[in-house]
């Protein structure tokens, strides 16, 4: 389908390959997927309650010093405000530009301190990777985030009871960008915008593994917020889209 202004979506799905932080061999097969957000609904969050014409976009594995600032340009000239879920061993390397993403009015969540999958971990490693990101964050920009977007969406029993003593919340996705995969730009704008319903939360990355473009990224936002504001869509944090706060106190 060819848009006005000269796009072409053709939604294709990447050939699986290792790339990054988000290897797909630690992503669960669809065969051992759990309804967790059926059994869990005010725990495990998947989009917001209420069906009302907005979208949360969801940047994972940051803070960089290379992508996670072009895209948080990008995202100041569209004047767009979304949600970073950040790595805290990153948030220890990168401090000013998790400032930056602070002072812009976007919101911050957490995403373990070391990017395992913390099904393959014992439960006070799970405590440990996500209380020492909070901290991290906390030592940064004097918050605690109160949501936790687990490495490769992988979660079991242990990890619900960790985050549920913890009195967090597990930020999951309902559109996913696919765009850690080395997409281009037309193809992750087209995973994204043949996918969104109202009150969608989109999975996208604002950094990646080594040697890994999200350039794709990068340069399919202006599209992606152009058609979605034409069919009457705004966008928000996740605390707006969940009215839940995003913060401990």
């Amino acid at each position: 389908m060819v848009t006005g202004d000269g796009w072409v979506w053709h939604h294709q799905q990447p050939v699986p390959h290792e790339h990054g932080t988000e290897s797909s061999s630690e992503r669960p097969p669809r065969s051992q997927h759990i309804d967790w957000h059926g059994r869990y609904p005010g725990l495990v969050l998947l989009n917001g309650p209420d069906q009302r014409r907005t979208v949360a976009l969801t940047f994972d594995d940051g803070p960089d010093d290379k992508w996670t600032p072009r895209i948080l340009s990008v995202l100041s000239d569209l004047r767009v405000k979304a949600t970073f879920c950040c790595v805290g061993q990153r948030v220890k390397d990168h401090p000013d530009v998790l400032k930056r993403i602070v002072r812009a009015g976007h919101v911050v969540a957490n995403h373990s301190y070391h990017h395992p999958n913390l099904t393959k971990l014992p439960k006070e490693r799970i405590r440990t990777e996500i209380t020492t990101t909070n901290e991290a964050i906390m030592r940064t920009v004097n918050l605690s985030p109160r949501f936790v977007r687990p490495p490769y969406g992988a979660i079991n029993r242990t990890v619900i009871d960790v985050i549920q003593e913890l009195d967090m919340k597990l930020l999951f996705w309902n559109v996913d960008s696919l765009d850690w995969s080395g997409l281009t730009s037309a193809q992750v704008a087209s995973n994204v915008l043949s996918h969104i319903t109202p009150e969608a939360i989109v999975l996208m990355h604002s950094a990646g593994g080594r040697g890994e473009s999200l350039q794709g990224t990068v340069d399919a936002l202006p599209h992606i917020v152009q058609v979605l504001r034409r069919e009457g869509y705004t966008f928000s944090t996740i605390s707006e889209l969940l009215g839940e706060p995003a913060y401990q106190t």
